[in-house]
């Protein structure tokens, strides 16, 4: 099985790309494909920009990442209540190559902030618009106060969110053998 996973922030320290990378790990004897959407710059989403460049290349090489997985593990930062910009413009780019940014693939979705929600705001509207981009959502969590709750070794902290995780972690292993 073929993992690709990010944090949907430009962030170089973001805790929605460290969660969404251990969460990829939790998959035995899969091949995961990290990537940084630092490495997949964009200028903002314009149609006219569209008319006078087209679409860039790192719009349709990260489309080409999706394609490749067989599951996508993706933890959404939160800005403001809502997608990062540099997610939403991705997202932009992508949605004018491709409608079905997602491809159809099975997806683990993820949120995490240093708030007591979680990003659970983010999630939210993940949840509801990412299956309209063709994203077969297996399933989702949220995790809330980050640093209290979370250490790279160790993983998630507080035991009864850690059942729910490992809980979660075990459904999408056995939908994705199911295939």
């Amino acid at each position: 099985m073929k993992i690709t996973t990010f944090g949907a922030s430009s962030s170089k320290n973001s805790i929605n790309k460290t969660f969404a990378h251990y969460t990829a790990k939790q998959f035995e004897n899969a091949t995961i494909e990290f990537l940084d959407l630092n490495d997949y710059s964009l200028p903002l989403f314009s149609v006219d920009l569209e008319v006078e460049m087209g679409i860039p290349e790192n719009a349709k090489d990260f489309y080409l990442k999706i394609l490749s997985a067989d599951l996508l593990v993706i933890s959404m930062a939160e800005h403001n209540g809502s997608y990062s910009a540099a997610f939403k413009n991705l997202l932009d780019w992508i949605s004018r190559y491709e409608g079905k940014v997602f491809a159809n693939k099975k997806m683990f979705l993820l949120a995490t902030s240093p708030g007591a929600r979680g990003g659970e705001n983010v999630l939210e509207a993940a949840l509801a618009r990412f299956p309209r981009h063709a994203a077969e959502i297996i399933e989702h969590f949220s995790l809330p106060k980050f640093e209290e709750n979370f250490d790279p070794e160790k993983g998630i902290l507080d035991e009864s969110l850690n059942q729910i995780y490992l809980a979660k972690i075990e459904n999408v292993k056995n939908r994705m053998n199911q295939f």
